[in-house]
């Protein structure tokens, strides 16, 4: 009889966790996953990065037509709105790629332990009222959503939601407020806004996007200010109340001074997400939780507790489903006796609103704190394929070394920036100058050749700038 029900045991079966699993299955090893939803996929499949990008996009072909912009381009139409019909494509989109994982765990025979599971020892969970061993345990629980103190959401009534209801609003809402100006925030509430929202963004900080390169978010708040939103920076809620299907929210500026009120219709709370840590029985197996509820591994993704790993939201980093995928690999290597690595300076992030931002490597702020750089921008304005697409707005910005020329951070706006920051991302991973970009011969007309143009910024030797 073998000593363990299996050789490797994932809790969770979102991007970290069923990508863990399937890689483990692949490397020969018996493998589970233990996961309480109805589908496969957590909440990236489920309800946050797939079906927030189906509803992104069928909005924008809505607001094309809406706005004029196809009519401009010679297409004459009156777009009438069938909402049910966008929630319906955005569920099949979600049916079919949770329903792909299923398929994998089946084709790889990975067991679906349906429930969630807890710690009882080291090599033992309690899940589905029946005890499960395993040689290694990966926890891959992933995050939930950050609540605001003193805030309530209740996605049922659509009143005060998260971003689960925010995706299940019955209908457009005439006045929308966001309580946060990050990546959620403004993804969901650009959605509502082109299909006809009034849309008031609430941001703590003095600018949109934490995190992202200075020139960026400057850019985002004149991008975002010029499709119709509304941004109050620099202000903090301290109060929403609900009265008759209405809410009235209370803010007053984050430095301290006057309040005021806003009334909406609807208020998204997307202040972020927080590690789900609790309920898995950690102090069992004596392994505790840093500040912020995360579970602290070391560079091969193991926990102090042998034969515990962790990976995705709820270790240190990104909150990021290419992170989690990315560890998802490497762990089930390093169970496996192989090196599994992750470059956890070159993981890029992507805001995929209309245009799309995204970034990779450092901040100028931060290269700058490290020495000397070299900076080039080319705006997107200048770019032929955008030109012809009628995609004006944004730019591409590289940071490189001042000594060595070595790319330390690219960051861009651009309708397809998701995209192209991909090849950023592979030049820096294997140690890119701005030369060797400016050098690459890119195809044209592409998206991509503001890539090679801020390269050549950054060599001084631009051409059409």
């Amino acid at each position: 009889m073998a000593e363990y029900d299996y050789d490797v045991l994932v809790i969770g079966a979102g991007p970290g966790g069923y990508v863990a699993a399937i890689r483990a299955a692949q490397l020969g090893l018996k493998t589970a996953c233990a996961d309480g939803r109805e589908t496969l996929g957590g909440t990236c499949l489920n309800v946050g990065c797939i079906p927030s990008k189906a509803m992104l996009h069928a909005s924008e072909y809505f607001d094309a037509a809406a706005n004029g912009a196809m009519a401009a381009m010679g297409i004459k139409v009156t777009p009438e709105l069938d909402l049910e019909t966008m929630h319906a494509q955005r569920r099949d989109a979600v049916k079919g790629l949770t329903g792909g994982i299923e398929f994998l765990f089946k084709k790889n025979k990975i067991d679906w332990i349906k429930g969630y599971a807890s710690f009882e020892d080291a090599h033992t969970v309690s899940v589905a009222d029946k005890k499960v061993t395993a040689k290694n345990i990966v926890i891959a629980t992933g995050s939930s959503v950050t609540p605001l103190p003193g805030i309530t959401v209740d996605n049922d009534k659509g009143v005060i939601v998260d971003s689960t209801g925010a995706l299940e609003l019955k209908a457009v809402p005439k006045n929308m407020i966001v309580i946060g100006g990050g990546v959620i925030g403004l993804e969901l509430g650009s959605v509502w806004r082109r299909l006809g929202a009034q849309v008031t963004v609430v941001e703590f900080l003095d600018q949109l996007l934490p995190g992202m390169d200075g020139d960026v978010r400057k850019e985002a708040g004149k991008i975002f200010k010029k499709q119709g939103m509304t941004l109050k920076l620099s202000t903090k809620v301290t109060g929403v109340s609900v009265d008759g299907g209405k809410a009235t929210v209370t803010v007053e500026p984050s430095a301290g001074g006057d309040a005021e009120t806003l009334e909406a219709d609807v208020v998204l709370v997307s202040i972020g997400r927080r590690p789900n840590s609790e309920g898995l029985g950690l102090d069992k197996i004596g392994l505790s939780v840093n500040q912020r509820g995360q579970i602290e591994t070391d560079h091969d993704f193991a926990t102090k507790v042998d034969g515990v790993w962790a990976i995705g939201d709820v270790i240190p980093g990104p909150m990021l489903a290419h992170k989690a995928e990315d560890e998802g690999i490497a762990v089930a290597e390093n169970i496996a006796g192989m090196t599994g690595i992750v470059n956890h300076d070159l993981i890029p992030g992507v805001v995929y609103t209309a245009p799309e931002f995204a970034g990779v490597g450092l901040t100028e702020e931060a290269a700058k704190e490290r020495g000397a750089i070299k900076v080039g921008k080319f705006p997107m304005l200048g770019n032929s394929r955008a030109k012809t697409n009628h995609e004006p707005d944004g730019f591409v910005k590289i940071i490189a070394d001042a000594e060595t020329d070595r790319v330390l951070g690219v960051w861009c706006i651009a309708s397809v920036a998701g995209t192209m920051i991909a090849q950023a991302t592979q030049a820096m991973e294997f140690g890119a100058t701005s030369e060797d970009i400016a050098y690459t011969c890119h195809a044209h007309p592409t998206h991509s050749e503001a890539i090679k143009e801020a390269a050549m910024a950054v060599t001084g030797k631009p051409i059409h700038v």
